[in-house]
């Protein structure tokens, strides 16, 4: 066994709270994974961070429990004609070489710092990709919310446009998302981003999904259900990987899966009833809180790496403590706003079947 897997067999004692706090994360996550096909990682590793789970088991255990969770996400999915499955693997494949590269630099930190520096790594990530993605998303529905737009459909950006204009020999695929030919000499940087990321933070949909969106072109809720084919593709080998170093907690991984099987089926059965610009206020507003949750724990690992002075033990606790209240808050608000649209699209559509119904009967 070797230095880090020697570390990591010191896992998070489990007590019936934490199975129920863990059950209760994962069924959040699987909700928002299903809404908006990133996985809900986002969620789930700084939860599991908050409960003093080291950053790289975190990843590892998160990755774990992906895959099995996309699979069932995609299937729900497909079968309401959202995914595109040649472009969730082409992106994957280049998605997987990300995936590996990503693992290495994240064991080399692990060996060189610690679980700090580990720590420090996972979330100076997760700030500032919240940060450029989250911000961008969020002003986008904005946008499309002043604009009175929100029923309209999704227009392809200029980017994207331009991308869809260059022509590389040899190079052209088709994909029905965007009906429209892609030279995958575009998608393979995309894909290796997204594993990369993946392997960093394990939330690689935060790239996939705005780059298929803003870059490719992918309509929202296409680019949200395709995405879950990307992380099926990258949990399989990710896990594969990091299981070699010992570093998935099984019992974290098998937990928050047991909670995201409900809520990932839920989460896209929601996305049949909501406006496409829902999708992306849910990602922006979940981001940026789940960013200044992570945001507030960085001086706490600079100051055990000594690159800043000590904090006092009451500075690490009340911080902790605050960080761990906001990330609640991100679980709350999120699966609110889901379930909030799921009952409100429900209402809408028994409405219009009573209105059909009458008008029949008085026919």
């Amino acid at each position: 066994m070797n230095d880090i897997a020697k570390e990591a067999v010191n896992f998070l004692d489990l007590d019936l709270i934490k199975i129920i706090y863990l059950f209760i994360v994962g069924f959040v996550g699987g909700l928002v994974s299903g809404f908006i096909g990133s996985g809900g990682a986002f969620v789930l590793t700084p939860a599991m961070m908050s409960m003093g789970v080291p950053g790289l088991v975190a990843v590892a255990s998160n990755m774990c429990h992906k895959f099995p969770k996309a699979l069932v996400g995609a299937i729900k999915r497909a079968r309401y004609g959202q995914v595109d499955v040649k472009i969730g693997i082409v992106l994957g494949i280049s998605a997987e070489a990300g995936v590996l590269y990503g693992a290495h630099i994240q064991e080399s930190i692990k060996k060189s710092f610690g679980d700090a520096g580990s720590n420090l790594y996972v979330s100076t990530a997760f700030v500032v990709i919240l940060a450029i993605v989250g911000g961008y998303v969020l002003r986008d529905a904005w946008k499309i919310h002043k604009s009175g737009n929100a029923l309209e459909e999704e227009k392809v950006t200029k980017l994207a446009r331009w991308v869809q204009s260059i022509h590389i020999p040899g190079t052209m695929v088709y994909f029905k998302s965007l009906r429209a030919k892609v030279s995958v000499l575009f998608t393979i940087p995309l894909g290796f981003a997204t594993g990369m990321l993946a392997a960093t933070i394990a939330v690689g949909g935060f790239v996939g999904v705005p780059a298929m969106i803003y870059v490719l072109g992918a309509p929202s809720l296409m680019a949200s259900a395709s995405e879950l084919v990307i992380a099926f593709v990258m949990g399989c080998g990710g896990s594969f990987k990091y299981a070699l170093s010992g570093l998935v907690d099984i019992r974290l991984a098998m937990i928050i899966l047991a909670g995201s099987l409900f809520g990932v089926q839920l989460g896209a059965m929601g996305t049949t009833y909501v406006k496409p610009y829902l999708i992306k206020v849910v990602m922006g507003v979940i981001m940026v809180i789940v960013l200044v949750s992570r945001g507030l724990m960085v001086p706490v690992y600079m100051s055990q790496l000594k690159l800043i002075a000590t904090l006092g033990e009451g500075t690490v606790k009340m911080l902790r403590n605050i960080s761990f209240v906001i990330m609640i808050l991100a679980l709350v608000i999120g699966a609110f706003i889901i379930i909030r649209a799921i009952w409100q699209g429900r209402r809408a559509e028994h409405e219009i079947s009573a209105k059909e119904v009458l008008e029949h009967g008085k026919v």
